[in-house]
């Protein structure tokens, strides 16, 4: 009677407990195609890409000044004293010194403009995200960009609630 007893018991928590693991729920959102879909994104991206025009614009300038003092200095430099001759080579030196110098500053302002810009968006989207998985009762949500399998019965997308959140289309 004690091991029917056990048996019962036993039966009855595993008939529970899997009855809770099915009842779980998780989720899935494509974090880059909600990006693409908020406004506040579209502008940053705007403002990113005017920043590195403007960036590259000025590289470029850089570039030819050098490339014509450099052939003007092949040029003429049979016909240039020796003290011409190398203080034209010192400006050369340095200002490929400043190219190098301005590329490695560009890049950085690019970097920060783009951080600064865009992580209210992420803030945003991940906040509604987080929002929308609480009050779903999700026990996770996965980023759908990186993800190879899901079985739509038992993994729901949820960039529809979270696009909904966000009052997007």
């Amino acid at each position: 009677m004690k091991k029917f007893v056990g048996v019962i018991l036993l039966g009855v928590v595993l008939t529970i407990s899997g009855q809770q693991v099915s009842a779980q729920k998780y989720g899935y959102i494509n974090r880059d195609e909600l990006f693409k879909a908020m406004p506040d994104y579209d502008s940053a991206n705007v403002q990113v890409e005017k920043t590195r025009k403007e960036l590259q614009n000025q590289l470029v300038a850089m570039q030819n000044e050098l490339s014509s003092k450099t052939a003007s200095l092949n040029n003429e430099g049979k016909n240039l004293s020796d003290f011409l001759r190398q203080n034209r080579q010192d400006e050369l030196n340095s200002l490929n010194v400043r190219l190098q110098l301005f590329q490695v500053k560009a890049t950085q302002q690019l970097e920060d403009k783009k951080n600064q810009l865009f992580q209210p968006v992420i803030a945003k989207a991940d906040n509604a995200l987080r929002d929308v998985a609480k009050a779903e009762g999700f026990i996770f949500v996965l980023d759908g960009t990186q993800l190879l399998y899901s079985d739509d019965k038992k993994c729901i997308n949820i960039l529809p609630l979270v696009k909904a959140k966000l009052g997007l289309k």
